[in-house]
């Protein structure tokens, strides 16, 4: 009985082998052979003129010349001569093969716009800025090493707020940069600052800012001021008077500067003096770690009478004034003559949206606000950024050590604006009406607009997998998660059918997001790989701000879990707005 089976199980496992190695070539969906036979006019060749007008058209490529055009298909047919024809053969124009591949290409067909768009002319607080928090730790917050290796990888990916913590070293001559009371390993701070004036501008020329969370003596921070001045020369900006500005500078007008924001020195020693034993809060709360900082601040007011000889230095390369609440928050954010910045952790901007919204848009149409995580996140996790941005917070700051959905949230919201860092906020949560009244995030509202989102099909996994990463035995069977990340009331998902013993899956579904404030909204890909006894693998994932979503048929890109771009991996989708 057995020998009688086993010729027919061998060939059953051979197939099925045999087909895991295999992908099969899926051919354009249908909406694509419509949309081709509609610009070709029914003929076998889109003609470069045809091409140009399914780019206005359809793509809402409004700008784009007969000239411009012809530029794409030249630098399509030289880049990409073993998929489409020869640049010879396209005088006739392209072919629905030629067009279907042309789609799927990233590099002319891409989501979103990659370049700079908004005004750059306005003062820094009137724009979502990338933050990051404890820039240094390489994992987790308690026990992972410091390094200038993170601080470089956040600033190749356009972060532009760097977060430092300073620590006396242990005989108290030299500054280090580390997570207090942790066993996280320190890094000098000299060799921080050399990394940032080295790739500080690696992805965009607009302004870094540095925030010094500091835990020294006034002799430290003048060699801390020395450093700095040392380290940075002339691309170091900071006022040319001392008194505290009443606006903030403008991106445009800082390019290529680096800044400083930190609680300037004096008031730390008086803080200390002035309100006794217990009173204060080391700065390392402001770092999330909520932990009182008597030491500290024992040291500062001891050595308060070297201030005059020392700290000066110090508090004058301070670009933007930085504060925590004392006493009643309501007071914390009212809005006075000096710009400044204040810091809330998470839970307390949760409290003050819940408690005093509007005054939390009105202090950020003028000052700054940067909120942190709570000093529970040992693993370097992250929390929801919309609290903060419907609010107007300038800096969310981010554990960009994490490989969260929120941290995947947080680098697609800053792909707008060609990933300079800077994101002008909306008008709305910088306009008052008649009466001084502000933006509610309270409020209910109409339905701005629909974005309709249509996935016709994946690709490329194949190519950046290897043939037994999903199953062991037959092809994956993907589906993809859809979702809309933003207002409470813009918030929803779905997911697409499951497409089974496929590498090139075909979903052709369409699915409708009505939103309030499509501003802030966001698009989140993720695509699984379905596992009947196990947890559903991972295929890829990717974050699209909705604001910057190009109409038509598009090549979507997708990310692993750290945010790095798959080399192949890719879906075909088409946005539509009403």
């Amino acid at each position: 009985m057995a020998d009688s089976n086993a010729p027919h199980h061998n060939y059953k496992m051979f197939k099925c082998f045999n087909r895991k190695f295999k992908a099969s070539e899926a051919g354009p969906p249908p909406d694509v052979k419509a949309v081709f036979a509609k610009y070709a006019q029914g003929g076998d060749r889109m003609s470069i003129d045809q091409f140009r007008t399914f780019l206005v058209e359809h793509q809402g490529e409004s700008a784009l010349t007969i000239s411009d055009a012809h530029t794409i298909l030249l630098q399509f047919t030289t880049r990409h001569p073993g998929e489409a024809a020869q640049h010879k053969k396209h005088v006739g124009g392209l072919s629905l093969q030629d067009f279907f591949h042309f789609l799927f290409l990233e590099e002319f067909n891409a989501p979103i716009r990659s370049q700079v768009h908004h005004d750059m002319n306005a003062p820094v607080s009137h724009y979502f800025i990338y933050t990051g928090h404890n820039s240094y730790l390489t994992g987790n917050q308690l026990s992972s090493d410091c390094s200038d290796v993170p601080i470089i990888k956040a600033l190749q990916k356009g972060v532009k707020v760097i977060e430092l913590d300073l620590w006396p070293n242990s005989a108290k001559d030299d500054v280090q940069v580390y997570h207090g009371r942790t066993l996280t390993a320190p890094v000098t701070l000299i060799k921080c600052l050399k990394s940032i004036k080295e790739h500080a501008f690696d992805k965009s020329p607009y302004p870094v800012v540095i925030t010094f969370e500091d835990h020294l003596t006034p002799k430290l921070q003048a060699k801390v001021a020395e450093l700095v001045i040392k380290t940075f020369g002339d691309t170091l900006y900071y006022p040319e008077a001392e008194d505290q500005m009443v606006e903030f500078p403008s991106p445009e007008s800082l390019k290529n500067r680096i800044i400083i924001s930190t609680k300037p020195p004096k008031e730390c020693s008086e803080s200390k003096s002035s309100k006794g034993k217990g009173s204060g809060r080391s700065s390392s709360e402001e770092s999330g770690s909520d932990q009182d900082g008597e030491a500290i601040h024992s040291a500062n007011a001891a050595e308060a009478n070297s201030y005059q000889q020392s700290a000066p230095e110090y508090k004058r390369l301070i670009t933007i004034h930085a504060g925590k609440p004392s006493g009643e928050l309501k007071d914390a954010l009212a809005v006075g003559d000096k710009v400044r910045r204040l810091s809330l952790s998470e839970q307390k901007l949760e409290k003050a949206a819940e408690d005093h919204g509007t005054d939390v848009v009105r202090f950020t149409q003028k000052n700054v606000l940067r909120v942190y995580p709570k000093g529970t996140r040992f693993n370097s996790s992250n929390y929801e950024p919309h609290v903060g941005w419907m609010h107007g917070a300038q800096m969310v700051a981010f554990n960009m050590q994490g490989k969260d959905k929120y941290n995947w949230l947080m680098h697609g919201m800053f792909k707008a604006n060609g990933g300079c860092g800077y994101l002008k906020k909306p008008d709305f949560l910088m306009c008052k009406g008649p009466k001084g009244e502000v933006f509610d995030p309270k409020n209910a509202l109409k339905v701005k607009k629909t974005l309709k989102v249509k996935i016709y099909m994946g690709n490329g996994w194949h190519l950046d997998f290897s043939r037994t990463h999903f199953d062991s035995f037959s092809p994956p069977d993907f589906y993809t998660k859809v979702y809309i990340v933003g207002v409470p009331a813009d918030c929803g998902k779905f997911k697409t059918k499951i497409i089974e013993d496929d590498w090139i899956p075909v979903w052709d579904e369409e699915f409708a997001f009505p939103m309030t404030v499509p501003e802030l909204a966001i698009l989140r890909l993720e695509v699984r790989e379905y596992d009947r006894s196990e947890k559903d693998d991972f295929g890829g994932q990717t974050c699209l701000p909705v604001s910057e979503l190009k109409p038509g048929i598009r090549a979507v890109p997708l990310y692993d879990k750290k945010g790095e771009k798959y080399k192949s991996v890719r879906l075909l989708i088409r946005f539509h707005f009403e």
